[in-house]
């Protein structure tokens, strides 16, 4: 295809079609204190009631509840202390009226009562103690299946493991648990004037930022990234680390650079010929120009050179797609309303995703106030770094004057 003969394609319509490639990777079995952020492979079950027993909420003593019939500070209700219970053990001594066991947090309801009073709540004289408040019916008692039931779904496929489902595979016994495999994805940086961030800068080099940006992405959505470092604009060296990349069983490509309709023609030429590619445009701003195929059976995502739209590229489309090999439905990022306190001037119909910093602090009515980071320009990366999120402007919004309310996708919200 001739430059300039790129097909313009909505983000929708390129979405769609990226995601058409992707599948679920297989699962595998890893200890809980290693599945941390990984993804659930499978429903867990609650193997027992939890908690299994009804227990005592609050350390104090448990009784009949009809025995604390009007009882209060000024007029007590005597009990008879007949035993202690610590958490951890049970007892067959039974509450009747008139009676009362000295409980602790956690331990079993001991048969006969129905109520716990506070220790707060109560004086000890010898071996009795004074009721100073009336409590209800299984006040202060966690009842045996409160949390889960037996058999009932107690994490469900296809949720990201965090602390706390971490500490619910613990409750319900499970030492191990499957996680969907983590995909591979290989980054390569192309041009010769990309050069390692440890070399020193000559006339006309800038530094390889969008490997180590993109790699930070891929390990922010769940993905080991592999680097590959810069390949230059000469066919054998491209051809190389291509091929070099796929022997490391990778299940995602991503490049940058190159794919610009006046970019040099190598990197388009060897990706054409090494596997199944398709160049477009997307209608978007920053990062219209894309690739998209197969290389030796791998997707490959071939995003723009300028560090913004690279990071953009990628927020929208190899974010999905590695969610989706992770087994995630629920791939878009959370979006809110906010007012923009600036104006903006538009110059295309292209789909604008402007670098804004939203602030809680200064709520209207409805939304929030999103501010610009700054110049919007597609290498200015400095405005990703003070923005939040990204303001949304619709392809057919020739003007959007300060005030308009717009959608902003953030970043930060997970």
């Amino acid at each position: 295809m001739r430059k300039g003969l790129y097909p313009m394609l909505s983000v929708e319509d390129a979405l769609e079609r990226v995601l058409s490639y992707f599948h679920t990777l297989e699962a595998e079995r890893v200890p809980i204190l290693e599945s941390l952020r990984r993804v659930l492979a499978e429903d867990v079950y609650a193997d027992v009631d939890i908690p299994p027993h009804s227990n005592s909420a609050m350390d104090g003593y448990a009784v009949l509840a009809a025995d604390t019939r009007g009882a209060s500070a000024a007029r007590p209700k005597r009990l008879q202390m007949i035993a202690d219970l610590a958490a951890g053990y049970v007892t067959e001594t039974e509450v009747t009226a008139g009676t009362a066991i000295r409980i602790m947090t956690g331990a079993p309801i001991p048969p006969g009562a129905d109520a716990v009073v506070r220790f707060e709540d109560t004086e000890r004289e010898g071996d009795s103690v004074d009721i100073q408040v009336e409590v209800l019916v299984r006040e202060n008692v966690r009842l045996a299946g409160e949390d889960l039931r037996k058999g009932t779904l107690a994490l469900r496929r296809g949720s990201r493991i965090r602390p706390q489902e971490v500490g619910m595979l613990a409750t319900v016994g499970r030492k191990e648990v499957l996680v969907t495999r983590p995909p591979r994805v290989a980054i390569l940086a192309t041009g010769d004037e990309v050069v390692d961030i440890d070399v020193p800068l000559g006339p006309g080099k800038i530094r390889n930022a969008n490997s180590y940006s993109n790699a930070a992405q891929v390990q922010r959505c769940g993905g080991i990234p592999v680097l590959l470092g810069i390949a230059r604009d000469q066919a054998q060296d491209l051809t190389q680390k291509i091929r070099s990349g796929l022997e490391q069983n990778v299940d995602l490509f991503l490049t940058s650079g190159g794919v610009s309709v006046g970019d040099f023609d190598v990197v388009k030429e060897v990706l054409a010929a090494e596997g199944d590619m398709t160049f477009w445009r997307v209608r978007m701003k920053p990062g219209k120009p894309f690739a998209f195929g197969q290389i030796g059976g791998v997707p490959l995502l071939g995003l723009p050179g300028n560090p913004v739209s690279a990071m953009i590229s990628f927020e929208l489309f190899a974010r999905p797609a590695i969610l989706k090999m992770l087994g995630i439905d629920k791939w878009r990022r959370p979006t809110v309303g906010a007012t923009l306190v600036e104006e903006v001037k538009r110059k295309d119909e292209r789909r604008h995703y402007l670098r804004v910093r939203v602030e809680t602090e200064g709520r209207l009515e409805g939304g929030y106030l999103a501010y610009l980071t700054g110049e919007q320009g597609s290498g200015i990366l400095s405005s990703m770094v003070h923005a939040n999120g990204v303001a949304i402007i619709p392809e057919d919004a020739s003007h959007v004057p300060a005030g308009t309310r717009v959608q902003v996708m953030m970043f930060d919200w997970e």
